[in-house]
């Protein structure tokens, strides 16, 4: 075998699986970094392993291929916690650290903390390397786990506060690059055809079926069959977030994103159906308004590629195995066409959305100052191009994007935050940086963006051009409901409620922005919005909209059969 470096190994290994950018903080893999540099990757900076988390999880949903972030042994903790989110989102990151060397394991040694447990629940798999002669084929093992199944991130620690273990010289075989495993899915299982006409028989015999399709068919790439499919049998299409964009929402099939951060018509044409045919989907509370909608009772069929979902959630009428393209083209081949009662169940989810669209629509197109959060969706829907990205963080942002977004073109997308406050910044970074030719637009509250608001200078550093729109209504206002509550009956001044949501009106992000190398506008109207959106995507450099908005302005809570807004 030849003589090479374990560094040398890994940066081939890397480049041969189609990585394009490392995203890092030091000291981690340093030798390994100057190798990926004169193979053309480009190394990413970061303030913080969070962040680089992060931006890995935004590149690998945006691509649908593995993405790689590193951090030394005392910056694991925080590669961990940013995995939380790839994880939830089913991300193939793969995360490098550094840990315990051999001579001073168990002796108190600098930074040193057994760790080591704490990636078993945020990775599919969670290795630990302390021989270089294992290189080889634990990175196959890694770029294998990610990629197939269900896509998850993966783990690798090395031996040495920053790896130093493998950037030796030794013996290793020419490396071995297993092309399916570069991207999402490495397979596509097809499914037992008696499965799919069981499940087929179980929908003949519904009136009212609605589709709830998941980021499975996003992975998948199964967008075109689930339209396809929808429209052959004239069923309605609600989409979680995951998949939001998988059918338009200017589709007559199309109700919306249903669950938690929903738009009240899905989830009330959800709680009319007689059967709800999960796809690609875990059918988990946020999709499901904590199993809510559907109600227990209710036919259900799922389609998912990981056999430990089927019947998780709700005991299923039909389940099948399969990746979600090849399950659906099958779908389409075998099924007859619509039920007799298709055409009035559709007529009833479309009045449906049409009285949702009736009842948003004055704050929708509001000319109030500050500005309502709905409007600042409305002028991101008119100025995003045809191929254009809108990524949303957490909280708020998720409700109003989830909500008012629309994708009105099958070239754009939505990508957005699973769960971790924060998250919106740096993974739109990363998102830009695996669709460097597409605009992308972030949607973030002000209370997200101070998370990581360091990596504007990074933005600025490396020319990520994405365009950061903030609703910035000085606060956590999504937690005044709950301050409220926990006030009730407390008055005067000894008591300060509002500390625990509101932050300081006079901060100015613009100005932080620009003195971080962004350009930067602050608007407080719906007219000025308009006119910064356009020249802001036609900028080559990171651009940051402060926008001052209302901050007595709530997402409404979701609709329930009987709950807040429901009957």
């Amino acid at each position: 075998m030849p003589k090479t470096t374990g560094a040398r190994y890994f940066a081939e290994v890397m480049k041969g699986y189609g990585i394009t950018h490392a995203f890092f903080v030091p000291t981690i893999l340093m030798d390994a970094l100057a190798e990926m540099d004169e193979l053309g990757i480009q190394k990413i900076l970061t303030h913080g392993e969070k962040a680089a988390a992060y931006m890995a999880d935004g590149y690998a949903r945006a691509a649908n291929r593995p993405a790689l972030c590193m951090g030394q042994q005392i910056g694991a903790s925080n590669i961990a916690a940013g995995l939380r989110d790839a994880y939830m989102a089913g991300a193939p990151v793969i995360a490098i650290t550094g840990g315990p060397g051999t001579p001073g394991r168990y002796r108190h040694a600098y930074q040193e903390v057994e760790d080591f447990s704490q990636f078993d629940s945020m990775t599919k798999l969670n290795l630990q390397l302390d021989d270089v002669s294992r290189l080889p084929d634990l990175m196959r093992q890694l770029f294998r786990a990610a990629t197939t199944g269900a896509p998850k991130p993966v783990h690798l620690r090395l031996r040495g506060s920053h790896g130093q273990g493998i950037e030796c010289e030794a013996d290793l075989p020419e490396p071995i690059i297993e092309k399916a495993y570069a991207a999402v899915p490495a397979y596509r299982p097809e499914p037992e055809l008696e499965r799919v006409k069981a499940a087929l028989a179980v929908l003949a015999k519904a009136q009212r079926p609605i589709i709830v399709a998941g980021g499975g068919v996003t992975a998948s790439g199964a967008q075109a069959e689930l339209v396809a499919f929808a429209e052959k049998l004239q069923i309605p299409v609600a989409t979680s977030l995951n998949a939001k964009g998988a059918i338009l929402d200017t589709h007559p099939l199309a109700v919306g994103v249903p669950g938690v951060y929903s738009r009240e018509c899905a989830n009330r044409a959800i709680a009319e159906a007689d059967l709800v045919m999960f796809i690609g989907s875990h059918a988990g509370a946020q999709v499901t308004a904590n199993w809510k909608i559907p109600a227990p009772g209710v036919t259900v069929i799922q389609v998912d590629i990981d056999a430990q979902e089927l019947g998780r959630n709700y005991p299923n009428a039909a389940s099948v195995l399969g990746d979600a393209k090849a399950t659906l083209r099958h779908l389409i081949a075998l099924a007859s066409g619509p039920s007799a009662g298709a055409k009035a169940w559709c007529v009833r989810t479309q009045q449906i959305v049409a009285d949702w669209r009736a009842s948003v629509a004055a704050q929708y197109n509001s000319d109030a100052s500050p500005m309502r959060p709905e409007r600042i969706c409305k002028e991101i829907n008119d100025a995003l191009p045809a191929n254009g990205v809108v990524v949303s963080d957490t909280g708020h942002a998720g409700m109003w994007t989830g909500q008012l977004i629309e994708m009105r073109h099958t070239t754009q997308r939505y990508i957005r935050c699973a769960g971790s406050l924060g998250w919106g910044l740096p993974g739109a970074m990363g998102v830009k940086c695996a669709l460097p030719d597409q605009p992308v637009v972030l949607f973030s509250g002000d209370g997200g963006f101070y998370y990581h608001i360091a990596e504007l200078e990074t933005a600025a550093r490396h020319g990520i051009n994405l365009v950061m729109v903030v609703n910035n209504n000085s606060s956590l206002n999504q937690e005044i409901p709950l301050v409220g509550d926990a006030y009730e009956g407390k008055r005067g001044d000894k008591y300060k409620p509002d500390e625990m949501w509101r932050f300081s009106k006079t901060a100015d992000l613009a100005k932080v922005a620009e003195a971080m190398g962004c350009v930067a506008f602050r608007v407080d109207t719906p007219k000025a919005l308009k006119e910064v959106l356009p020249r802001a995507l036609a900028m080559t450099k990171p651009v940051l909209i402060d926008v001052i908005s209302d901050d007595t302005a709530l997402a409404p809570a979701a609709w329930t059969p009987g709950g807040k807004g429901g009957h």
